[in-house]
């Protein structure tokens, strides 16, 4: 039986699986139903800085793989698509929400007439910078629970279990 006092909502569900099923081990559901409230609970959290620049889910994904990508900020479709690990058509949805708004264009590819790449404007290039840091200092506040040893054993812990699942 969990410790009531330090229980989170995965502890509930372990236990009352313990005392229906005792022979079988939940100990891989602990971390999994974990991995899937943090994501989730991280996801609402983060989303709250860019909502106060109206950017939409994943807007400022877009924008800053380009901004990332250094000098011209510029990607493929499909270079983009890779950054921001989302399917092709979510990057066409979010490159046309923010070219509405000002802050990518499309171009014609230099290197291939046929083709397009994706720029971020001066205005989304601003709005980049200007975000960034405050994402940055949300993402501290929201592992403040955890001390700079624990962040550097957990991140590499995650980097394991995600190598070995892609």
């Amino acid at each position: 039986m969990t410790d009531p006092v330090a229980a989170d909502a995965v502890d509930h569900i372990a236990d009352q699986w313990a005392a229906e099923r005792p022979d079988l081990d939940v100990g891989p559901m602990e971390v999994i139903g974990r991995i899937h409230r943090v994501g989730a609970l991280l996801d609402t959290r983060l989303r709250e800085v860019f909502a106060q620049a109206a950017l939409g889910n994943g807007d400022f994904d877009v924008l800053a793989s380009l901004r990332r990508s250094g000098s011209p900020y510029e990607l493929t479709p499909t270079e983009l698509s890779a950054a921001t690990m989302v399917t092709s058509g979510a990057v066409t949805k979010r490159v046309d929400r923010l070219e509405r708004l000002g802050l990518v264009d499309r171009q014609v590819s230099e290197s291939d007439g046929r083709g397009r790449v994706i720029g971020l404007t001066r205005q989304g290039r601003a709005l980049v910078d200007r975000l960034h840091p405050l994402h940055l200092a949300n993402e501290d506040q929201l592992l403040h629970a955890l001390d700079a040893e624990e962040r550097a054993q957990l991140a590499g812990l995650l980097r394991k279990l995600l190598l070995s699942l892609e």
